[in-house]
Parts: C-alpha cells; sequence; structure tokens
C-alpha cells in the first residue's frame, strides 16, 4: 500500500511508489521491456507498447506529479523535450508572453522552432503584471514564466501574473527548475502547469537528462499524453529510476544547497572585486520580500558580475578547482559557468546586453561540498581575476 502524507520529505521517498507486488522490492524496479504482453487485443494489465507507457516512468510521472500538488504528470526525454511538446498543444497564430529573461534554451524553441510555425513570443520583464497585461493580445494563449530566472534571478509574482492570465483566458505555465516543489509550488499560486527540467535538482547528480511537466488540468494532461505518445520524447527507463533515486534525498539537498547559497552569496558581497551579486536571499536583491512570500528559501543558484569583464571571468573559471565549469546546475557537485559564452550564447548580444548579461557575469550552482573549500576555491579564483 501507498504511503498518504501531505509533507513533501515524505512524499519525495514515497509518492507514488509501493514495494514490488511481485517480488517486493523497496525500490521500483527498472522495466526495460519494449511492449507488454496482452491476454486479448486491448486487454492488458495498464501497459501496451513503452513509449505509450512504461511502469517505471509511470511512478516517476506520479511522484513527481505529488511532490508540486499535481493531478497529472507527464514525462519527457529532457526539459527542452518537455517544453516543445506543451507548445505544441498551441496552433499557428496563438501568441505567447514570456519572461524576458529565460533559459537559453527555451529562448531558442521560442524564436528558432515554434516562431517559423506561426506561433508567436513577445518577452518582457513579468516584475510588473502590469507589463504583462499590456503586451497581451486577443491570440495570447499562453504564459510562460521563469521565476527564478536564468541567469539574472529575477522572481516573478506567480499569482499576480497568474491573475493576468486568468483573466484573459491564456494558459499559465511555470518553468519551476531553479526552485523545485520543495521552494515553490506555482499550482497553489494559479498556474495551470509546471515544468522542471528533470536532469538539474530533481535528480541532482548529473547523470541523466529529463523533463517533466505536472497539472491537474484533465484536459491539458489528455492531450499532453497524446503528443508525449505520438512525439515519443519518452525518457528511458533506466533515466526515470535515476531521477526516482534522486528524489528522495530532494529536500535535503535542498536544504544544504540553499544554506551554503546563502553563505557565499554574503561573503561574495564583501569581495573588493566584486561588482554585484544576484541572489534573491540578499537584502540588496530587489525582490527579496517576494522571495519571503512566494518561496520556501531562495535557492543554490547565484549570479555575479567580477571586474575586469571577459579576461577577468576567464581567469577566475580556469583557476577553481571545486567548482567545475560546466554547464547545467543542480547537482551534489558545484558548477561554474559565463552564461554570455556558455547557457545563453544563443541569445543575441544586444538582448543579452539588456538583461544585464555582461561579459564579467558569472553564474554559480552551489553543491554539496563543505562550504570553506567552496568559499576557498571562490578566493583562489577571485585573486587570479584580479592579477589579470
Amino acid at each position: 500500500m501507498a504511503v498518504e502524507s501531505d509533507n513533501l520529505e515524505t512524499l519525495a521517498i514515497h509518492a507514488g511508489q509501493a514495494p514490488d507486488p511481485v517480488s517486493g522490492a523497496v525500490m521500483t524496479p527498472i522495466v526495460l521491456a519494449s511492449t507488454f504482453a496482452q491476454e486479448g487485443p486491448g486487454v492488458h494489465k495498464g501497459f501496451e507498447y513503452a513509449r505509450t507507457g512504461n511502469p517505471t516512468r509511470q511512478t516517476l510521472e506520479r511522484c513527481i506529479a505529488a511532490l508540486e500538488g499535481a493531478a497529472h504528470g507527464v514525462a519527457f526525454g529532457s526539459g527542452c523535450a518537455a517544453m516543445t511538446t506543451l507548445l505544441h498543444t498551441l496552433r499557428p497564430g496563438d501568441h505567447i508572453v514570456a519572461s524576458d529573461d529565460v533559459y537559453g534554451g527555451s529562448f531558442r524553441i521560442l524564436d528558432k522552432v515554434m516562431k517559423p510555425m506561426g506561433i508567436e513570443t513577445t518577452q518582457v520583464d513579468m516584475a510588473d503584471p502590469a507589463r504583462v497585461e499590456a503586451v497581451m493580445r486577443d491570440t495570447t494563449r499562453m504564459l510562460w514564466i521563469e521565476t527564478p530566472t536564468n541567469p539574472m534571478l529575477k522572481l516573478v509574482d506567480i499569482a499576480a501574473v497568474a491573475k493576468v492570465g486568468a483573466d484573459r483566458g491564456a494558459l499559465v505555465v511555470v518553468d519551476n527548475t531553479f526552485a523545485t516543489p520543495m521552494l515553490q509550488r506555482p499550482l497553489s499560486l494559479g498556474a495551470h502547469a509546471v515544468l522542471h527540467s528533470t536532469t538539474k535538482y530533481l535528480n541532482g547528480h548529473s547523470d541523466v537528462v529529463g523533463g517533466v511537466v505536472v497539472t491537474s488540468d484533465d484536459a491539458l494532461a489528455e492531450r499532453l499524453r497524446f503528443l508525449q505518445n505520438a512525439m515519443g520524447a519518452i525518457p528511458s527507463p533506466f533515466d526515470c529510476y535515476l531521477v526516482l533515486r534522486g528524489l528522495k534525498t530532494l529536500p535535503v539537498r535542498m536544504e544544504r544547497h540553499v544554506r551554503s547559497a546563502g553563505a557565499l552569496a554574503a561573503w561574495l558581497e564583501g569581495q573588493p572585486n566584486v561588482e554585484k551579486v544576484i541572489y534573491p536571499g540578499l537584502d540588496s536583491h530587489p525582490q527579496k520580500a517576494l522571495a519571503e512570500r512566494q518561496m520556501a528559501g531562495p535557492g543554490g543558484m547565484i549570479s555575479f558580475v567580477v571586474r575586469g569583464g571577459l579576461p577577468a571571468a576567464h581567469a577566475l573559471l580556469a583557476t577553481v578547482k571545486v567548482f567545475c565549469c560546466a554547464e547545467s546546475l543542480g547537482g551534489v557537485e558545484s558548477l561554474i559557468e559565463h552564461p554570455a559564452i556558455m547557457t545563453h550564447g544563443s541569445v543575441p548580444a544586444d538582448a543579452r546586453a539588456a538583461l544585464g548579461i555582461a561579459d564579467g557575469l558569472i553564474r554559480i550552482s552551489v553543491g554539496l561540498e563543505a562550504y570553506d573549500d567552496l568559499q576557498a576555491d571562490l578566493a583562489r579564483g577571485l585573486a587570479a581575476a584580479a592579477a589579470v
């Protein structure tokens, strides 16, 4: 019998999962079958063909849905696949309003994939819901919210923007990858759907690429499942198993990410060759009050600007050892990257400049290493940057 609870720490371990009825295995088995036996045509145990459904994938979908307080979960082979499939619920001529500061891959999908198909996007700073209202059209069918944004860590008042969407009949989607359901639950604030790159915090071990969309809208879930099956961008059973394993430690990992990130952000603000630190938990963040109201913690991501521009940033990234220079985020190991060159290279230079993605901007994903080692590593990097 599955365990029932309202506590996220318990749901992360037990939601959608029960010991295997055949063997008693505590961990969800990895079912690798591509097809499933039927007693007769259309008479089966809930599974027919692995693209359509898989027991390991179903368990993952149910667990993440429970964590977000959703009725349905639909898993995909990547966060980009999840986004692309969700956008395929729209039709040519439809309009999207999206956060101005989104992940570079999200921008690429909106601008290079959906726009040529006749689905246009207007990007706007959603910090003021009035700006969202101002760019709405009669054809606006979706509001795409990323909060905190990537990489500038701007926040969006989900409830306020969701009301704009509700008043105009637009679907409200929140990319909750940075916050995770441990820190933010958008459905409770009025969103219709929540997207995650499960590659990041949900898995947490930098060994999976995956995505998921969760919703309590039955019609939307039915359409997503149709598209999931028809388009086939599904995760493997083994990847689903790995994310399920990662979810079990998500609550304790997020506590550590937040604690270390908060301390590092405060320390970085005191460094002479750091021009600016962006972290929702700092008093200097213009939306700290919103973070405290909307989130259970300010997250494990920090962006900062090092003095000296690109040469200084390059020296810093080339010097650190504990922080690994790599794209992605949310793993147990600390990562550091240069958005203008790496994760947001697909964003035009003028758009990057308008957002504040300067040549000296560095983004770090704070991992689970000892805090003293993380601080010492950044100190070495900053010293190298200052010497340029």
